[in-house]
């Protein structure tokens, strides 16, 4: 059998560039006389900024320094143990670049093992330890407090969570095993499984000690100094930690149940984390701590192994890297300050608009539209809105007041633009009306504003073809609603220039959006996909199968919302005029469906009714389709749906839409909220051999997405 140090090493020698964690034992007297205690501190010797984490050879370093505290615990020279972090930071879990490298399955079992052979240390010493979560906690980070006797938690700690599920692993150094031990299946599986897939939701440090994972919480200024009070408290037997009893009964296995119930609605069977982490914590309800370890070390292996969480790390990293260094932005030095914002429209959109650079930018910001009554309505709405954050103490009245000052409604567009230095327009989607717009605005805004649409289809560079200066001209497509959906799609026209590009890169930023260029291509990105994918459905409905036949094929999606709820969503009448732009550019591809026309013709909003509290296919629109008689199955609707979308996907990457796949993967990542565990799209279409089939290729190397060759 291989030692942990050797097993350690081994790992270590697979991942070079391992960011190394060391792990310094210092000594102290705890007050009131409790005796000497050994402090174990967790540092990578960066400041909070870059996170501690946890590698091969940082979990080395803290097996040496158990060594030290085991030698001391049992010579009688020290009567505790604790473990902290650096300055807001406790540890914040596994390095995922080296989960990344790893190839083989045997490694992959080595990196579970090593890392419960060293935690699992901590609950074994001669003395009691002490974990005191002073800054941000993850994964890893959370499981090494998990083996200790005791935990403190920080009342200012803004982040504590077992994020594995949502990234396509399970808790694997014991959090799937001791938290449901310690606190309960049904909390423990709010943490694991619900948190996670409700896009990662954090914990604050107050909720750490109400579920119980922590046994005393303090201020975080005085924190360390606080649970040493504690701890000599504890050691000398002055507080004693009594811990609510487990129900190891029908409530466990209720909660698993639960659990079950709430993957199934966010990823629909279509990723196998969930359920992997469901079976460990089921298996633990007899509390045999060592059984569950086993499985948790077999349950990562496999799903390192797996391609899913190759592109849950790949989905990661396009939001959090790609995101913040979009492709083929201009030099952002040649952005122009924006200190006056113009918005043409003042309906929902237009008014979202207006809130979203309020609140962002903080300066004046004035809305235009036809008629005054619109005008105060667009206004009376952001003034509703400020007085919610205000009512919801996100702001507070000075604030309030001030942004409220900030926005400001007129009819004439000279008189509001004059000294604007961004105009976005937000009007009815038709080429003629935005020509117009803009034809009105160039006439009255200054020669160095921005001239920005809000299209979702049209032309870019055809609604500036007849203007004296197209150059400043650029697309800015937000996602409905505004304040939820952080893509913002910019889009470069044929005569856009850097200066242009640059400053809509800076203002995206400062509005917190991901922006990702796109050329000027019928409806840009997400909306070009998700017509051909709604598309495809469409056909296959109107060929003649069954509309809930082809809702169901697209359940291994795991996708947020079925395709008709999503038109739902989107609204059939604009779902109808993408598909008709659509049609327009690439007729062979895009059809119009008579159905879909017949649905927004008769007023629908969709094709469900709710009655039941589920949705049902409305009678009234069952009425008004008209089908053929080709009815495929599940299997034939998928490989027909997923076949061109995979086609669609390859020609705009032939067409240069935008620079890269990974593009398109943070779009609907972004935009539409495309499975996080799927990695988006192409990794998906890659894995199942759609792209392969259709275009002869992956759309990505090996290993970006995958398990590396």
């Amino acid at each position: 059998m291989s030692t942990t140090a050797e097993l350690l090493k081994g790992a270590a020698e697979l991942f070079p560039d391992e960011v190394v964690t060391q792990a310094h034992v210092r000594h102290l007297d705890l007050p009131g006389g409790a005796g000497r205690f050994a402090l174990i501190t967790l540092d990578n010797g960066l400041d909070h900024t870059k996170p501690t984490t946890i590698g091969p050879q940082s979990l080395a370093n803290l097996n040496a320094a158990v060594d030290q505290v085991e030698k001391e615990a049992s010579e009688g020279a020290v009567v505790g143990v604790g473990v902290t972090g650096k300055p807001f930071i406790f540890a914040v879990g596994a390095d995922l670049k080296g989960v990344e490298l790893l190839k083989q399955h045997s490694d992959a079992l080595a990196i579970g093992k090593g890392g419960h052979d060293v935690f699992k240390r901590l609950s074994g010493l001669a003395v009691p330890t002490f974990a005191y979560y002073n800054g941000a906690s993850m994964g890893g980070g959370v499981e090494i407090g998990l083996h200790c006797t005791y935990r403190t938690v920080s009342k200012a700690i803004p982040a504590f969570s077992l994020p594995e599920v949502f990234l396509g692993l399970v808790p694997g150094w014991g959090g799937c095993t001791i938290l449901p031990n310690l606190i309960g299946a049904d909390r423990a599986i709010s943490v694991i499984i619900e948190n996670s897939l409700s896009q990662n939701k954090q914990l604050k440090g107050s909720q750490v000690f109400e579920l119980g994972i922590a046994d005393a919480i303090f201020e975080g200024a005085d924190f360390l100094e606080q649970s040493l009070l504690w701890t000599a408290s504890v050691l000398k037997g002055e507080i004693v930690v009594e811990r609510a009893d487990v129900d190891r009964g029908e409530a466990w296995d209720q909660a698993v149940a639960r659990g079950r119930f709430v993957a199934d609605s966010k990823v629909h069977g279509a990723a196998p984390a969930a359920y992997r982490a469901l079976d460990i914590i089921e298996a633990a309800k007899d509390g045999d701590l060592q059984k569950g370890f086993d499985a948790e070390d077999q349950a990562l292996a496999d799903l390192i192994m797996g391609g899913e969480l190759h592109s849950g790390i790949y989905a990661f990293n396009l939001v959090q890297k790609r995101a913040k260094r979009p492709a083929g932005a201009p030099d952002k030095n040649l952005a122009r300050p924006v200190t006056k914002v113009g918005v043409v429209g003042a309906g929902l959109m237009a008014s979202q608009l207006a809130l979203l650079f309020l609140r962002r930018l903080e300066v004046p910001v004035v809305l235009t539209d036809i008629d005054q009554e619109r005008v105060d309505k667009g206004v009376g709405y952001v003034h509703a809105e400020i007085d919610k954050l205000l009512g919801k103490g996100r702001i507070n009245q000075d604030k309030a007041n001030r942004l409220k000052a900030l926005v400001t409604g007129v009819l004439d567009k000279a008189e509001g633009f004059a000294d604007a230095d961004f105009i976005i327009e937000a009007v009815f989607e038709e080429m003629g009306v935005k020509q117009k717009v803009f034809a009105e605005v160039e006439a009255v805004a200054p020669a160095h504003a921005i001239l920005a649409t809000n299209t979702s289809s049209l032309s870019v560079s055809e609604m500036a073809a007849k203007l004296k200066h197209p150059e400043r001209v650029v697309g800015f497509h937000f996602f409905n609603p505004v304040a939820v959906l952080p893509l913002l799609e910019i889009v470069r026209g044929e005569k856009t220039d850097d200066a242009s590009l640059a400053t809509a890169f800076g203002v995206a930023k400062k509005l917190k959006k991901t922006a990702v260029l796109t050329k000027d291509a019928p409806a840009f990105v997400v909306n070009r996909i998700l017509t051909r994918f709604m598309g495809e459905i469409q056909n296959v409905i109107d060929e003649g199968t069954p509309v809930a036949t082809a809702e169901k094929a697209i359940e291994p999606l795991g996708l947020p919302m079925s395709p008709l709820v999503l038109l739902e969503l989107v609204g059939p009448a604009i779902g109808l005029h993408v598909s008709e732009t659509l049609n327009r550019a690439f007729p062979e591809r895009f059809k119009v469906s008579e159905n879909l026309a017949a649905v927004v013709k008769a007023g629908k909003r969709g094709f469900y009714v709710y009655d039941s509290g589920r949705p049902e296919l409305d009678p009234e629109v069952a009425a008004l389709l008209k089908q053929g008689d080709t009815v495929l199955t599940e299997e034939q609707v998928r490989d027909r749906v997923l076949d061109a979308v995979a086609q669609e996907i390859g020609l705009m990457l032939e067409e240069g839409v935008v620079a890269e796949a990974q593009d398109i993967d943070l779009c609907l990542i972004t935009g539409a909220g495309w499975p996080f565990h799927l990695g988006g799209i192409t990794p998906y279409l890659d894995r199942e051999g759609v792209s392969q089939r259709v275009n002869g290729k992956p759309f990505l190397a090996p290993g970006v997405a995958s398990v590396p060759a």
